[in-house]
């Protein structure tokens, strides 16, 4: 088999295993299409995701359904007011019968990490995600200990003006890659969750489909590497570059999008690239994954909001603003 034989094979394999989970989770998670491919291409990247809806549309099933798709460990935090770091990353216990300290590792050492609500504790223990968002480790009395890979933070948060809730610190928004909102399903496609769930045993999806062979954690850590390699020529990632500063130049945005959200604009692509059957970036493939990048890393000016403009909006209108490259 030539060179490029094998590689057109390789990747076709990989094709299969991203639509494999995207049907795993369609079946599950039913009228969220959307939503479901912007997490998968999240997961694709190494980023991480924060999911934003009203209670009750499929966050969390979501999570625990990705989880199932390709064997992994899955934990879940609840965040609360009262919430400590030591809660999300472990600490060290003195075992008084081996006369040592002992680490007893908290909920972060898992594949996927559901932080549920994670507008609902302070900044202070919000921080407690930081290092391992970034790093995918963990410190503790100064020792350093890796997580399982991959890992992924998902986190959900109900809309910023419920009551008792705190808005997230720039430094932690900026480590998702992706903020996707999750609204309703439709008339048809809630019909359809209704009568799913309310004929399974237990009210619960997940439990009623059918368990096919399972992608493993090693073979999303493979799918990860092939979109690293999928092609992006200069054009392209000028192109996402000359989007994310036009939105330091907006007199719609108070703030614009820095140097990350260009990086994650061009890893997105590549992302949603793979999961169309594709080999190579295109301009339609950064405009996908556009909205949910950069939407949590920009703010509104004071006349934007008096004037009843929102985030997305503005965003739609850069995009018709900036010329895309010539496919």
């Amino acid at each position: 088999m030539s060179q490029e034989n094998n590689v057109q094979a390789v990747f076709q394999q990989a094709s299969n295993a991203v639509n494999f989970l995207r049907q795993h989770l369609n079946k599950i998670v039913i009228g969220q299409d959307r939503v479901i491919d912007e997490v998968i291409t999240a997961l694709l990247a190494g980023g991480h995701v924060l999911l934003e809806g009203v209670p009750g549309t499929g966050k969390t099933l979501l999570v625990r359904a990705l989880a199932q798709g390709f064997s992994g460990q899955f934990n879940r935090i609840q965040f609360t007011p009262d919430l400590m770091p030591s809660d999300i990353t472990g600490n060290y216990w003195f075992n008084s019968k081996e006369q040592a300290f002992v680490l007893q590792q908290g909920p972060v050492f898992t594949h996927l990490l559901l932080a549920d609500e994670i507008n609902r504790a302070p900044a202070k223990t919000q921080a407690a995600l930081l290092q391992v968002m970034q790093e995918y480790s963990v410190t503790l009395d100064g020792k350093t200990h890796n997580v399982p890979t991959p890992f992924m933070v998902l986190a959900t948060q109900n809309p910023i003006e419920q009551e008792g809730t705190y808005p997230l610190p720039e430094a932690q928004l900026d480590r998702f890659m992706f903020k996707i909102l999750v609204d309703y399903p439709t008339v048809t496609d809630e019909i359809r969750l209704v009568n799913a769930v309310t004929s399974t045993e237990n009210n619960d999806l997940l439990n009623n489909v059918e368990r096919k062979q399972a992608l493993t954690p090693k073979h999303i850590e493979q799918l990860k590497k092939i979109t690293s390699r999928i092609t992006c020529d200069e054009g392209i990632i000028n192109y996402a570059v000359r989007l994310t500063t036009a939105t330091r130049n907006n007199n719609g945005l108070s703030v614009g999008a820095g140097p990350r959200a260009g990086i994650a604009l061009v890893n997105g692509a590549r992302a949603n690239a793979l999961i169309r059957g594709n080999t190579f970036v295109t301009p339609d493939d950064v405009k996908k994954v556009w909205l949910p990048t950069v939407r949590h890393r920009v703010r509104l000016s004071v006349e934007a909001e008096i004037s009843g403009q929102n985030i997305d909006d503005i965003l739609r209108e850069i995009l018709l603003q900036v010329e895309a490259p010539r496919q």
